[in-house]
């Protein structure tokens, strides 16, 4: 079992809804990131996500492409991601770790260093997970199987325009949880549908035997539990970039434990009754 399934078939058995913070590496500070995956974890994240900063992130909104494009003029790249998270896990060996990003840091690392030096160092470093949004499932058997060898997951995005087909190709390859867009668009756009949640995660169900997380208009602890009352995980990122680009640097780790404790702690006060 992943780092990633033992921690949500825990949380799963406990009646509690996982709390997954998004952050772009080397954004809003360059050498920050480690130090705000702590406070994120000591707020109540029990998975964290890391943007790869790319040039075109074309699912990202503004908020977030901003903070690429400033991770990008600060020089940060795979490496510097990998390191992020080598960083981390001299202190915490337990929480799990996803990058979230595209096809072409991940190819480039693999021209640079050499076929599978991608998969390889990133096991190394600490990574748990990979979502790479422009990769289709029907391209993904080899990556999907390469990655497992690693005791790593390979993480789906399902949207609302998602077709039954799409869910049960995914649903084939998928580990870890896949990631349901809970509306149409980037992140942060539009108004979070929750009643459009609610009808699609049990389809997604039907298809995929793992935990269903959902993001994309999440931006505070009453969003967080509308979807908590039907998904295995919540997402947040636009929000807490946003939270987190107006801080100092001194402070900047205890705004993102601030905020995760206040999600977290609404979530746990939701009756979630026992197992799903």
């Amino acid at each position: 079992m992943s780092r990633i399934a033992g921690v949500l078939a825990a949380l799963h058995g406990q009646g509690r809804t996982a709390l997954i913070p998004y952050v772009p590496v080397g954004d809003p500070f360059t050498d920050a990131t480690p130090e705000i995956m702590h406070g994120l974890v000591q707020g109540g994240a029990d998975i964290i996500e890391l943007g790869v900063p790319f040039s075109d992130p074309m699912a990202d909104g503004p908020v977030i492409q901003k903070a690429s494009e400033r991770a990008l003029a600060r020089g940060i790249g795979m490496p510097q991601v990998l390191a992020a998270v080598r960083d981390f896990r001299k202190q915490d060996k337990d929480t799990p770790v996803v990058l979230m990003g595209y096809a072409n840091p991940v190819e480039r690392f693999d021209q640079r260093e050499g076929h599978g030096a991608f998969i390889r160092v990133a096991a190394e470093a600490g990574v748990d997970g990979v979502l790479v949004v422009d990769y289709p499932p029907e391209e993904c058997e080899a990556f999907a199987a390469e990655l497992r060898a690693q005791g790593m997951d390979l993480i789906f995005l399902l949207a609302p325009t998602s077709t039954e087909a799409r869910m049960c190709q995914v649903g084939k390859l998928a580990s870890g949880y896949v990631y349901y867009v809970s509306l149409k668009g980037v992140t942060g756009a539009g108004h979070l549908d929750t009643a459009g949640v609610a009808a699609m995660v049990p389809r997604i169900r039907q298809h995929v035997s793992v935990p269903v997380g959902v993001g994309f208009g999440i931006r505070d602890a009453t969003s967080a539990c509308a979807v908590a009352e039907v998904a295995d995980a919540v997402v947040i990122g636009t929000r807490l970039v946003q939270i987190l680009e107006a801080e100092s640097r001194d402070n900047v780790a205890a705004a993102g434990r601030a905020f995760m404790a206040e999600i977290r702690s609404a979530l746990d006060a939701m009756s979630k009754g026992a197992l799903r």
